[in-house]
């Protein structure tokens, strides 16, 4: 069976950076189980698994653009220590949830911390940057009514509800 929409895909993957180190894998564990087509996974390596089958395997380098977009400047901004009311101790790698320019909600993270001025950025952290996966196809099945129903896979690999 292919990879098409709609259908369980489980894989396993290592992701490296382009100096080679390992930023993310499945490697010693379960294989990653998305619903192919619904977005549950970086656009670029989507588009490379269409059409795979389980046994298949594929190197796959994915520009910003297919993975987490470009690094924006725009989403950088420097706020004052009294935006963040009740939390006592602010560090640096700190991430909290704010609205966003297009006013939804958004993760930024505490880049910075001069005196009462905190420097909080909103980019992906893996935004700007290629991304290179080793991928193995595991399995590929169909997705019941209910994963479709809800845009993600259920059960083992997958969401719990």
């Amino acid at each position: 069976m292919q990879i098409a929409a709609n259908k369980a895909v489980s894989i396993d993957y290592t992701l490296t950076n382009d100096a080679g180190e390992v930023i993310d894998s499945s490697a010693g564990g379960a294989p990653l189980v998305y619903l192919h087509g619904a977005g549950n996974i970086i656009v670029g390596l989507e588009k490379a698994l269409a059409g795979k089958q389980a046994g298949d395997e594929l190197s796959v380098a994915i520009e910003p653009a297919d993975a987490y977009g470009e690094y924006s400047a725009e989403l950088v901004a420097t706020l004052n220590r009294s935006m963040f009311e009740g939390v006592e101790e602010l560090e640096v790698g700190m991430q909290f949830h704010a609205s966003g320019p297009d006013g939804g909600m958004q993760i930024v993270t505490i880049r910075d911390i001069e005196g009462d001025d905190v420097i909080v950025d909103g980019n992906h952290p893996l935004a700007g940057q290629r991304l290179n996966f080793q991928v193995k196809v595991v399995d590929v099945r169909e997705a019941n009514a209910e994963e479709i129903a809800h845009g993600h896979i259920h059960g083992e690999g997958g969401h719990h509800h």
